[in-house]
């Protein structure tokens, strides 16, 4: 435990000591808020609906920016070697990767508490689906976490990591609109739908904690840490 926390506190202070951490919060930030504001004061309703609507797909750009360089710099600077040889498991270090990139997305996060803030201002705002859209966004941002890092530690170019991260995030996103899955058997749709990331987002964002949502993100989450830590054995090999 104190070697991920050790990992965790290192990766943690590699973000936050350079000036993109600040450029990312800000962007992310203003971003997010436009996208909802500017379709707010048209609607004239109190909700925050669409602000967590939008949500997986300014992750989808911010997230694979975070994790592109989180194994794929270690290998072309050539530190990937000295990495390994600590006195720390792989899973461990991966672990310890993974939880520093959950927790700076966890901090971009809290900034944009402000937006549900504002809203309750302008008239009486429902806490429960924003408390459970919350919880959503930190279950999907651990999965997109996961994906990233698993996919930076297959190269050593962080723009082709950022893209390969962007590319399967878009696939895992959009099978679960209605225009990919209802091409299938309503059967073979269903089953695609519940392959989304922005399904199970959805659904816990209405309110309700199924699960079966929590499980499918923990599945993501594991199967991916398993993925990362494998590729490393498998460069050590």
């Amino acid at each position: 435990m104190n070697n991920i926390l050790t990992v965790t506190r290192k990766e943690l202070l590699g973000y936050f000591n350079s000036a993109i951490a600040y450029i990312f919060f800000t962007l992310f930030l203003v971003i997010l808020s436009f996208l909802f504001f500017r379709l707010f004061f048209l609607q004239g309703i109190v909700s925050v609906n669409d602000f967590f609507g939008v949500m997986p797909w300014v992750f989808l750009i911010f997230v694979p920016a975070v994790t592109m360089k989180s194994w794929a710099e270690e290998r072309k600077s050539g530190t990937m070697e000295v990495l390994l040889s600590l006195p720390a498991s792989d899973l461990e270090l991966v672990v310890g990767k993974f939880l520093a990139g959950v927790a700076f997305v966890g901090v971009a996060l809290l900034l944009t508490l402000i937006v549900p803030a504002l809203v309750s201002l302008t008239g009486p705002l429902d806490w429960g689906p924003v408390i459970a859209s919350y919880l959503g966004a930190i279950l999907l941002a651990a999965a997109y976490v996961a994906i990233g890092n698993f996919v930076s530690s297959l190269t050593a170019n962080q723009i082709t990591a950022f893209l390969f991260t962007a590319v399967l995030l878009f696939l895992l996103l959009i099978i679960g609109t209605e225009p990919v899955f209802s091409v299938f058997p309503t059967l073979i749709g269903e089953v695609v739908r519940n392959f989304s990331l922005n399904y199970h987002f959805q659904s816990i964002g209405r309110g309700v904690l199924d699960s079966r949502d929590i499980l499918f993100y923990l599945t993501v989450i594991g199967l991916f840490v398993y993925y990362n830590i494998k590729s490393l054995e498998a460069r050590s090999w």
